[in-house]
């Protein structure tokens, strides 16, 4: 296509559970009454915003396990049986990759079969090193890039570069609702494909969990920490928003020390962004959306050449003088008919992304749940020429006191990143559950 294309393809079908993949929570618990296990309990848990419902009973020791929840809340238990009073527990929400511990003691009915109303406890079934972020805090707390990142750092173990218990950023497996989006040649400074633009808009994700240890075998990665992001699902009540980020002009200063430095106030960007979630069918059958738009001007190379041949680092002053750059620009232009650029008129750095992501939730059954997904992310981001692959012994970088380049030597990259995920998760007994997942993940990179 006249220029150099890198295209990677990656289609993975079927139960994916070993592959680090975790996009949905679980609740366990164990019945008894007068420290005796209650055999065959109904057990009936509902997701209040959307009425999505799972059930089950509990087994001879009293013990009921449900899997493949939706992550959040709040959620509403009912435990019945027979001659005894029911126990209904309120405002219970589940953390994504976490199991929820519920255990009930029922107490026998003398005479009414009224219920017991409980706000129900914090409990959960811990799995390693685990640190969750919960929808409240991915609103409320501070972001500077409006990336995953910015939240995975609330891990104790978090270092520099998304590093993780001292290992390099990028041996870690990020996956958001199981497709997996690594970018392990580290090209863009998220360690996440499409270029410095994040594959999914911040106000699209409903929780992320870090697990840098995992000792359950459905987390099973080998080195580097298991970062797993669920994006945000349709209710039984119409929910949109409309939000913009702007950081004009002003916000940035153009002296450092004292010292001028040239158009660093040109720097500016703007984000405008969007979601609409709501019911097709009550309690049924869901979807939602997220548009976002986002462009950002940086300043180009500071670096001018010289005058007189004598260069000044703190000025960004080059020793290379116009008069060089310009017998080179004759040369390129007569010799291979080819025009390098200015050298003296640096335009701007430019960086341009769009999202769309688009979400179905199906409730097939009380124990069929299908999800699907489709998303998408294009960005186009101007870079410098590389610094430091010069040859010869000295290896200086190209804007430089020791060098200059052409504006053209500079390059653009063009990323495209396509997931669809498509989840189905059944219950077939009180305690066996199965998840499927086909995911199809498509990624473009083309240097311009």
């Amino acid at each position: 296509m006249g220029k150099r294309l890198f295209l990677t393809f990656l289609l993975l079908a079927g139960a994916l559970l070993s592959q680090a993949q975790i996009t949905t929570s679980g609740m366990s618990g164990r019945v008894t009454s007068d420290k005796e296990a209650v055999i065959g309990a109904n057990i009936l848990v509902v997701h209040e915003p959307s009425g999505t419902r799972y059930g089950t009973i509990t087994n001879e020791d009293g013990r009921f396990n449900i899997q493949g929840m939706r992550v959040g809340g709040p959620y509403r238990v009912e435990i019945s049986y027979i001659g005894y009073q029911s126990a209904i527990y309120k405002d219970i929400t589940l953390q994504l990759g976490e199991t929820y511990i519920l255990n009930v003691s029922l107490k026998e009915s003398t005479s009414a079969l009224n219920e017991v109303v409980v706000t129900a406890p914090r409990s959960v079934a811990k799995t390693g090193t685990n640190t969750s972020i919960s929808a409240r805090q991915l609103t409320t707390l501070p972001t500077i890039e409006r990336s995953i990142t910015d939240f995975t750092k609330l891990s104790p173990f978090a270092g520099a570069s998304s590093s993780f218990a001292g290992r390099d950023g990028r041996y870690n497996n990020i996956t958001i609702d199981g497709a997996s989006l690594n970018n392990s040649f580290g090209l863009s400074s998220n360690n996440l494909p499409g270029g410095d633009a994040q594959p999914v808009s911040l106000d699209a994700i409903e929780e992320i969990s870090v697990n840098v240890s995992p000792y359950d075998v459905k987390y099973s990665n080998f080195t580097g920490a298991s970062i797993n992001a669920v994006t945000k699902s349709g209710t039984n009540d119409f929910k949109g928003t409309a939000y913009s980020y702007i950081r004009p002009k002003s916000f940035t200063g153009n002296r450092v020390d004292g010292n001028a430095v040239a158009n660093a106030n040109s720097r500016h960007s703007e984000l405008y962004g969007f979601t609409l979630g709501g019911p097709i069918v009550k309690n049924k059958l869901f979807f939602f959306v997220n548009g976002e738009l986002e462009s950002e001007i940086q300043p180009g190379i500071p670096w001018r050449v010289s005058p007189d041949g004598v260069g000044n680092a703190t000025q960004n002053l080059s020793r290379v003088t116009a008069a060089d750059m310009q017998t080179m620009k004759q040369f390129l232009i007569s010799k291979y008919g080819y025009d390098p650029g200015s050298y003296d008129d640096f335009n701007n750095f430019k960086s341009d992304n769009w999202k769309l992501m688009a979400r179905l939730d199906w409730n097939i059954s009380q124990g069929q749940k299908f999800t699907l997904r489709l998303n998408s992310v294009k960005s186009e981001n101007d870079s410098q020429v590389n610094a430091t692959s010069a040859p010869g012994e000295r290896s200086s970088a190209r804007y430089s006191v020791d060098a200059m380049a052409f504006s053209n030597s500079n390059f653009r990259y063009r990323d495209v990143v396509t997931t669809a995920t498509a989840e189905l998760n059944s219950t077939f007994a009180s305690a066996v559950s199965f998840s499927s997942r086909a995911l199809t993940a498509l990624s473009a990179l083309s240097p311009g």
